[in-house]
């Protein structure tokens, strides 16, 4: 098991935003974390990947309790993560924004190789030269999977990538997740169902800080008690 939670919560003066979470997800796989706004997501996935430190609760990463262990410690051990607000570098090229995630683990003329592919693979390699903070907010999200992807990490956490995309570059995104798939582990906090129905191998859903369901895309979709929560038709 790559990533294994186990009783993870976190309280903020009082208010219990995440409660007793347990949470696997397997090498090679596609999992979807879904929940109405407040469910507790954002502060999940900062516990994981160590911006937030939980209350209580334990993380393991391929069998090492990182649980103490501090976010930019996490990216060196496999883990990337691109942020709900872009964290791109504005004023510089966006071919600069990727070489230097690249130089986390690369040197030379194997940077700049690197960023061009995976620029590629996010359908920006024509915006290369442009300062990132000129790029649409939809291509500023695209900039930062392509920083996530070219560290080549073994978790890539994706946390509302679609938002502000056109339908066309969502329908691109969901072909670049599918050619991920064999590649690396993908955990994708998204919104928009019909890319999670269409790309997660398995989908968990959050309701109230604690974990409601998890399952295939279609038994979430049949589930009484999602479609209540959060799908709206219950």
């Amino acid at each position: 098991m790559l990533l294994k939670v186990r009783g993870l919560s976190k309280s903020f003066d009082g208010l219990q935003a995440v409660s007793g979470v347990d949470f696997d997800l397997p090498q090679g796989e596609v999992r979807a974390l879904i929940g109405p706004n407040g469910a507790g997501k954002t502060t999940l996935v900062g516990m994981i990947c160590g911006r937030i430190a939980p209350t209580s609760g334990t993380v393991t990463f391929d069998g090492e309790d990182i649980t103490r262990l501090p976010a930019h410690k996490r990216i060196l051990k496999g883990m990337a993560y691109t942020f709900q607000i872009t964290s791109i570098f504005p004023r510089l090229p966006v071919q600069e924004n990727v070489a230097l995630a690249a130089r986390r683990r690369l040197q030379g003329r194997a940077v700049e190789a690197a960023a061009a592919e995976a620029l590629g693979r996010v359908g920006l390699k024509a915006q290369a030269d442009e300062d990132a903070g000129n790029l649409s907010y939809g291509h500023q999200r695209l900039l930062e999977i392509a920083m996530g992807l070219v560290q080549a990490p073994r978790l890539l956490i994706l946390d509302e990538p679609t938002q502000g995309l056109s339908e066309g570059e969502i329908e691109a995104f969901k072909a670049l997740i599918r050619a991920l798939a064999g590649e690396t582990t993908i955990l994708l906090i998204e919104h928009n169902m019909k890319v999670v129905m269409e790309t997660a191998d398995t989908v968990s859903v959050l309701n109230f800080g604690e974990m409601l369901a998890e399952g295939t895309p279609q038994q979430i979709h049949e589930n009484a008690d999602v479609q209540a929560a959060y799908l709206g038709t219950g």
